[in-house]
């Protein structure tokens, strides 16, 4: 069966720089899996790689939707498995990066909703979140789907109006439909990223320091401006962005934004590595600042049987 790469691990662990590097040897295509890199208009919040480091390598899925548009793991699930066999098909190898574990399990291991949308149903929907608030829509998810609701909180009122608009259209439970699984044409190799922690949060924090001195700020001040904001739009309720809008509407100062952007990512990252540690699958490379990974008997084991593929 026809092998891709999943390059997974924490914010901050040097998924992207890897990936590229990986590719050029390989001779692969980036496919990323990344729920903000998606959307345009966000570049630095989403830390996104910049083009000049990229190497010429062909990225998928960066800067794709605009910010209105919502986007569910397993339309991205269906979206890039055609991407990549379109990639094979021009002799090349798929190599999946991204932190958005979802999108990953979605993708490899397959994910299945059915093809149920309505948008008169998703208008309502929203309507009733604006007017009756997410403990309104979640109370009604646990009442028809409680198996969903246990594995989310009232937070995530996309999830919760996607869960709700499949319910009302087909009369079947997500979670049910989620079981049927489409298994996906292809296997795949995930290569884990990890640093020790206490090094992982330096690395956090010297990025949004970074963040801050590439224009984090201007960036989301030029959205205020346009009307956009994190309590209006699903993609924009992400860290860096939340931070600097509540400092921007005068609610903290900027040195507080600064910190609470640093501590809110630390602990994206400690959610993203507990979500990865779930799958045994992966292969773990414990990263430092003096090795190079490519050096690494992992590594070079995955190329040279990756190479051995497509000789």
């Amino acid at each position: 069966m026809r092998k891709t790469i999943a390059v997974v691990g924490p914010t901050a662990s040097g998924k992207s720089k890897f990936a590229v590097q990986l590719a050029g040897i390989i001779g692969g295509e980036i496919v990323s899996a990344d729920s903000r890199q998606i959307y345009k208009g966000i570049p630095v919040a989403s830390n996104i790689i910049p083009l000049q480091e990229r190497k010429g390598i062909t990225h998928h899925f960066i800067e794709q939707l605009d910010l209105q548009e919502e986007f569910a793991a397993g339309e991205y699930a269906r979206q890039a498995g055609n991407v990549i066999n379109k990639i094979f098909e021009k002799g090349k190898i798929p190599v999946i990066c991204g932190g958005s574990g979802l999108y990953i399990k979605a993708l490899i291991d397959g994910f299945f909703e059915g093809n149920f949308k309505d948008n008169e149903i998703r208008k309502k929907l929203k309507e009733e979140l604006r007017e009756k608030g997410k403990e309104y829509l979640y109370d009604k998810l646990k009442q028809f789907d409680p198996e969903t609701a246990e594995k989310i909180t009232p937070a995530f009122s996309t999830r919760i109006m996607r869960a709700l608009e499949v319910y009302y259209l087909s009369g079947k439970k997500i979670s049910e439909l989620q079981k049927i699984n489409v298994k996906p044409d292809f296997e795949t190799v995930q290569i884990g990223l990890n640093w020790n922690r206490e090094k992982l949060y330096k690395r956090i924090n010297d990025r949004v320091d970074e963040m801050i001195k590439n224009g984090l700020l201007e960036e989301v001040k030029i959205l205020k401006i346009e009307g956009y904001h994190y309590s209006r739009f699903n993609s924009l309720n992400t860290v860096g962005v939340k931070e600097v809008l509540d400092y921007l509407d005068g609610y903290i100062s900027e040195t507080e934004m600064i910190e609470l952007i640093k501590r809110n990512t630390r602990r994206y990252a400690k959610r993203q590595l507990t979500w990865f540690n779930t799958d045994v699958r992966i292969q773990w490379i414990e990263m430092n600042e003096k090795i190079n990974p490519f050096e690494t008997e992992t590594v070079k084991s995955l190329i040279k049987e990756i190479k051995s593929d497509i000789s």
